[in-house]
């Protein structure tokens, strides 16, 4: 990394609107992450960047978008980590990666939010050593907003894959911190949280999640949500709940079998209007409506799984994020840094474990 006296000034607006961006992780290369960064611009024409990675590299890339490098401070980091690469080689290697050096920048305060499309094992980890768990917070999550029949087109889904255990105390702390990101990234002053099981009836599942239910019910009115009860995989995306609590192992394995359920349906959907002249007939009369289903479920738009739990907030994009995919993750990061989403979440925690200490 570089040295102190060659870090280049940070765009002196405070930390605040200030995103902090590993340029170089994804399978796309820096490329797709400078077309993604342009296309926020367009939008949100008072963001900025801290962009880490290959400065001649980078330096480049933004100069052919038109004004973009009004909004980015290039900050050099010359390692990579690797989709391939070992948490623990990251952890002892990886301080001149540019993933090390985007965290870092929210870590000393200069930007709010860090935004990653690299190796989502070795970007928790970073996080977690340079940024540190929130007090009474045991296993950091990682939370996804999912395609839903709700009014707001998603709903809260945590842990996909940050840790693949959780005990009843985990399963308590997933609804609280899923609480506060359905208040400040889908705007729902009392969200309706679920605990994924076999069943709804409250005799079925297993002992922690037994636990859970019962604990997450005693939080539930004065930390401000609704708890339904138990919910089951048809539940995620339906509107029963805004907020589906499980383990990390659960919902991962969820979370893929959606995005491969989402591919597959829109396949399928492609070769069936492909089959004969009349079909493609039908397509055309059908485009606008097509079109709309294919935005519905274009996992692209909701690119961005937060980690939760940490002093700091990280956004992962999908490490296979295009230009649409990286967009919608620093939307959503600049959306939770408007929001004062860090310091909410750690005010709300702390204030839920209290009270769970004192009813114990």
């Amino acid at each position: 990394m570089a040295d102190d006296a060659d870090t280049p000034p940070v765009p002196s607006v405070g930390s605040t609107g200030i995103l902090s961006v590993d340029a170089m992780g994804g399978d796309l290369g820096p490329e797709a992450v400078v077309a993604g960064l342009a296309r926020s611009v367009r939008t949100i024409p008072e963001i900025r960047f801290i962009v880490h990675g290959d400065k001649p590299v980078l330096d480049a890339l933004i100069a052919k978008r038109r004004g973009l490098s009004d909004h980015c401070t290039v900050r050099h980091a010359s390692g990579i980590v690797a989709m391939t690469d070992k948490p623990s080689q990251v952890m002892r290697t990886g301080k001149d990666t540019s993933m090390w050096s985007a965290v870092e920048a929210v870590r000393s305060g200069e930007a709010t939010v860090c935004v990653s499309c690299g190796n989502t094992g070795a970007l928790m980890a970073v996080s977690m050593i340079r940024l540190r768990k929130l007090p009474g917070v045991n296993r950091p999550a990682i939370a996804i907003l999912w395609p839903s029949r709700n009014e707001s087109g998603f709903n809260v889904m945590l842990d996909v894959g940050a840790d693949i255990r959780a005990d009843a105390d985990d399963l308590v702390q997933y609804a609280l911190m899923g609480t506060s990101y359905a208040r400040n990234g889908l705007g729902l002053e009392t969200p309706r949280v679920g605990l994924l099981n076999v069943g709804t009836e409250e005799n079925k599942g297993r002992t922690e999640l037994k636990e859970a239910h019962d604990r997450i019910e005693t939080v539930a009115d004065e930390s401000g949500f609704d708890f339904v009860g138990f919910v089951e995989g048809g539940d995620i995306p339906g509107d029963r709940v805004d907020v589906i609590v499980t383990d990390g192992f659960t919902g991962n394995v969820a979370l893929k079998t959606g995005e491969g359920t989402a591919r597959f349906v829109r396949d399928m959907l492609g070769e069936a209007f492909r089959a004969t002249a009349l079909s493609k007939i039908a397509a055309l009369l059908a485009m606008a409506s097509l079109k709309r289903l294919s935005k519905r479920i274009d996992p692209r738009r909701v690119n961005g799984g937060v980690f939760l739990g940490l002093n700091g907030t990280v956004v992962k994009s999908h490490g296979a994020a295009d230009e649409t995919g990286v967009a919608a993750a620093i939307n959503l990061a600049w959306n939770l840094s408007e929001s004062g989403f860090s310091e909410r979440l750690r005010v709300r925690v702390a204030a839920a474990t209290a009270s769970l200490e004192t009813s114990e």
